[in-house]
């Protein structure tokens, strides 16, 4: 099922992950290891995981790597959420807030209409 053409999800998560790594290095810079291990996890395991579903071996395995990449993306708002309202912690730039929750939302459209053309077969 690989697909090699453009995908703008896949450009858009990568370029994510990217902007990720350089937030976290911010926060290990200010000590907080902890907090920048957890958001790296999760901010650049979404492009792998949308990345994965390039190779996805059927419609059912292509949903569930998007799935997870959906969870992965609500984890990663949540701390960029911390990181903003926190008194302690480096804020990220409200661009990348806004990214993840657009990448989010992305994330569920494929999943929706994907659910929907697999019905319809």
């Amino acid at each position: 099922m690989r697909n090699d053409k453009q995908n703008i999800i896949v450009e858009k998560t990568f370029d994510f992950s990217l902007q990720i790594i350089l937030f976290t290095e911010i926060l290990r810079t200010n000590h907080k290891f902890e907090l920048a291990s957890q958001l790296f996890r999760s901010g650049t395991s979404i492009g792998a995981n949308v990345k994965e579903a390039q190779n996805a071996e059927s419609k059912a395995d292509f949903i569930h790597k998007f799935k997870i990449a959906a969870k992965e993306a609500d984890e990663t708002v949540y701390w960029l959420e911390i990181c903003l309202k926190s008194e302690v912690l480096p804020s990220p730039d409200e661009i990348l807030l806004k990214q993840a929750i657009e990448i989010g939302k992305i994330i569920s459209k494929i999943i929706s209409s994907s659910k929907r053309s697999s019905f319809s077969n």
